[in-house]
This record gives C-alpha cells, structure tokens and sequence, in this order.
C-alpha cells in the first residue's frame, strides 16, 4: 500500500525468505548493538522483554548483541552475555521463547573481540600478530595451537546456541574483532598459512566457520558479519576491489556460511565508486557471491555515523532509497539498528504508513533506549 509520503511501494520487504530450516517472515532484521546488561553473562528476563518488544514490532530477524565464547580473552566485562553453562543456555531459552511467541526468529551473534579486547581485568588480548587497530603492539599473537582452541570455543557456542531454540547463529567477523582482524593486512602480520594473500588471511575464519558447520549440523544457518571499517579507522578496508571481495567471502561461503552481513556506516553508500558510483558493498556482496545478503547502515536515519555533539537528534529520512534498492535485488534482509531503539514498532509503522510521526534517535536517551 503506497501513502502520501511514499513513492516506492514497501510490500516486496514484507515477504518471507527462507534459509536452510529457517524462515525469515519478512525482510526486516534487528542488528546487533551491544549492550552488557547480563550479569555474570546470564541474561535475564529484561533480556528477554527487550528482543520480544522489537519482535511485536514488526521485525522478522532479530540479531543478538555479541555473546562472548568461553575463554576470558574472548570479551569484557563480563555483563557481556555468554552461551557457556547450564544458566546461560537457559536464560538465552527465555529469550528465543519470547521472540517466537511474536512470530520471529533470532539468531545469536557469536563475538570474540580479539585485540580490540578491554584488558582493565589484566587478561591480555590476543590477536592473529598482537598488533591493534592502530597498527601499533597490542597483546600478544596466537599460536597455530591456540587457533585449534579458539574454533573449538565457537563450535561449542553455535551448539549451546542450537540448544537455547536459536534459529541461527551468526559469526562477528567485522570492526577490527578477532576474525576481521585476520582479514585486515594491517593487523595480520603472520607468515605462515594464516597470513599473506587474501585466501591465507581468510584460513582461519573459515576454519572457524567449518568448526560451527560440524557443530550445528547441515540445516541450521550461519550468518557471517563483514566490514570494510573498523572502530579505529573508518576508512579501512579489508578488499580494494570486487576481486578481492570475491577472493576472501568465498571461502568462508565453501567452509558453510549461508547468509553474508556486510556492514556499513551508511547502507548506501558506494563500495568502489571508481567502478560504480552507485552499488553499494551489500551491492558488490551480491554480485561476486550471489548468496543472501543482509544490508546495514543509518537505515531510516538522516545521519552521519556517530553524532558529533551529545545530545544531537538524529533525523529520520525518508526510505525511498531502502526499497528502490531492495527492489533492484542489492539485498534480501536489511538490518535497523537505532531507530529501532527510538521506536520498537518502526517495521510495523512502515507498514501501516505511519511513519511520518518518527521524531528519529535522541542520543541522549540512548542509554534508556538500549531497555
């Protein structure tokens, strides 16, 4: 149905999509924002009412905040979730209750935040070559031994994932965190089989994406999350062409990722503008892989990023060129991050054409958003 505030008809973005066994019922997901609001890693029954309130909302796919793995160098503080003990399985059972009491799936993203790791508890962070965002010594690098531990752990939260009533779990590869980190020249300096060409760099993510493949079993899907940028550089990139961009996503599409989640600052803007001023990295993801894609990025916002003044009020925009691009075939799912924390039903309001009463996100009141 087209309102008075629409030229693009949003009904296409209201269709199912399925997945291996699972199906997404429209093409709206909620994307992962963290939050350490779990106590000791459990989550509680806030947890469990924040996800629900998105899911009534309108959204088919909610995506988790990053769920650390079992060891201690994997993330801090420890308000981090987990999906390690009976306590954690069980909470997190709550929450995959309550979003398909709304008629939604939910996949857990599973975070390992490698050098960019906190250490204010002493733990040293570990990386591919211990070296930071910045390219200067951070922590310490892993051994060849270590990488075999550190697969395991994702393995044995992809199951305890499956186990909680998860749909899918989805594998935190961007932002500088321990998988990207691989992918990224500057922060993998390795010279044996993990490190060199852009195949080499990508050995060990998708070893880590077979583990999970093993743990879960053939028809539960895996989710893959990508960036370009990092939180210590925007600019950074991971591939300089297509080319490259093909070279690194297939082999973790062979190792058994079904979905692709590449991340962006801005949903659409241009990868390669040299090639094309106009398709995006979900776009270009598209094109060299054909695998489904879920697209990111300042949806429904006018904004830069961040906000550069506390307190700024992030406009909405308009979501003409959302549902333009879907409709070319950019994208199958595209993920909201804040104005879905302005407003849990932003999907169902789209829908209803009542968007045109959407104030935008308060950063102010981002922290109460994030209940």
């Amino acid at each position: 149905m087209l309102h008075a505030y629409m030229t693009s008809d949003p009904g296409e973005l209201f269709t199912p999509l399925t997945v291996r066994s699972m199906t997404i019922p429209n093409r709206f997901a909620m994307a992962p924002m963290t939050r350490q609001a779990s106590p000791g890693g459990v989550p509680g029954r806030d947890v469990a009412d924040y996800y629900a309130r998105r899911a009534a909302g309108g959204v088919g796919l909610i995506v988790t905040e990053g769920i650390r793995l079992g060891a201690a160098e994997s993330a801090y503080p420890d308000s981090v979730p987990t999906l390690v003990g009976d306590d954690a399985v069980t909470g997190w059972r709550a929450v995959t209750n309550a979003v398909h009491s709304h008629g939604a799936v939910i996949a857990a993203q599973l975070w390992h935040q490698g050098g960019e790791r906190h250490h204010a508890d002493g733990v040293t962070p570990v990386s591919p070559s211990g070296v930071g965002g910045t390219g200067k010594p951070r922590g310490r690098a892993l051994t060849a031994d270590e990488l075999v531990d550190v697969a395991a752990d994702y393995a044995t939260a992809a199951a305890n994932a499956k186990a909680a009533g998860f749909d899918a779990v989805e594998l935190h590869g961007a932002h500088g965190y321990l998988l990207d980190s691989f992918l990224w020249e500057r922060t993998n300096l390795r010279t044996d089989a993990y490190g060199g060409s852009a195949v080499e760099r990508t050995r060990f993510p998708a070893e880590v994406v077979a583990a999970v493949r093993a743990a879960v079993g053939p028809d539960f899907p895996i989710v893959f999350r990508f960036s370009q940028w990092k939180g210590t550089d925007y600019a950074a990139s991971i591939a300089d062409d297509p080319t490259e961009l093909q070279a690194i996503l297939a082999p973790l599409l062979d190792a058994g990722v079904d979905v692709l989640h590449p991340s962006t600052r801005r949903h659409y803007a241009a990868a390669f503008p040299d090639l094309d001023p106009e398709r995006s990295l979900a776009g270009w993801t598209k094109k060299v892989t054909g695998a489904p894609v879920i697209a990111v990025g300042s949806v429904g916002l006018q904004t830069q990023f961040r906000s550069e003044k506390d307190g700024e009020v992030i406009k909405p925009a308009s979501v003409e060129t959302l549902i333009e691009r879907f409709a070319t075939g950019e994208f199958d799912v595209v993920a909201i991050g804040r104005a879905l924390l302005a407003d849990p039903t932003w999907v169902n309001r789209l829908r209803a054409g009542t968007l045109e009463g959407f104030r935008g996100y308060d950063a102010r009141s981002a922290l109460a958003a994030l209940n």
